[in-house]
């Protein structure tokens, strides 16, 4: 009777062992705990940029530049947005008002001074006039990657609340990475320095 019990007793104890070698193993091979991050929709930048549109830009003594705002595009796999605006020159050099289209793509920062996330390192793709004679299109182009400066370098898409930092800031965390996704610009948090 007792070799039965001991029997019984060294069976139940490895079958423990197992078990809790098993649970052991299981949550050391679970998912590791995802990084907090925000996503800021496209929706949201292409609202903060409307507060900032139309802008003009005069060419002294030629012509005035209104560009209208932007219309934003996520480019994943560059990590970059892309931006086209209309833009209308008009002025004592043209004969008329012409319609034409300012292209161009751009990566993002944090500025932690304010909280906001900006436009930066633009690069032009185009400035098309299709109506414009081509010296015209020529002088236009050379003012091109200046008007797109002045559009859009710096320009804030999106500003952080205090209530959207509060959390990371509780567990000791900053804004750090900024990566485009199909979903929008996601935010990841870095630890702060000590």
């Amino acid at each position: 009777m007792q070799r039965r019990t001991l029997f019984a007793f060294t069976m139940s104890l490895a079958l423990a062992q197992r078990v809790l070698a098993q649970a052991t193993t299981s949550d050391t091979e679970a998912e590791p705990q995802a990084q907090p991050h925000l996503t800021v929709s496209l929706q949201q930048m292409q609202a903060a940029l409307a507060q900032r549109f139309p802008l003009r830009y005069p060419v002294p003594g030629l012509l005035n530049l209104d560009v209208q705002t932007p219309r934003l595009q996520l480019l994943p796999a560059q990590n970059r947005l892309a931006a086209a605006m209309d833009v209308q020159a008009a002025g004592a050099a043209l004969q008329r008002s012409h319609q034409g289209t300012l292209e161009l793509d751009f990566a993002l920062r944090y500025e932690a001074s304010d909280r906001s996330i900006r436009a930066h390192q633009l690069r032009l793709r185009r400035l098309q006039f299709p109506t414009l004679q081509p010296p015209v299109v020529a002088l236009l182009n050379g003012y091109a990657p200046a008007l797109a400066e002045q559009s859009l370098l710096e320009v804030v898409l999106h500003r952080l609340s205090p209530k959207d930092l509060a959390l990371p800031d509780t567990m000791g965390l900053q804004p750090g990475s900024l990566t485009v996704t199909d979903a929008g610009v996601v935010m990841g948090f870095v630890t702060k320095p000590l």
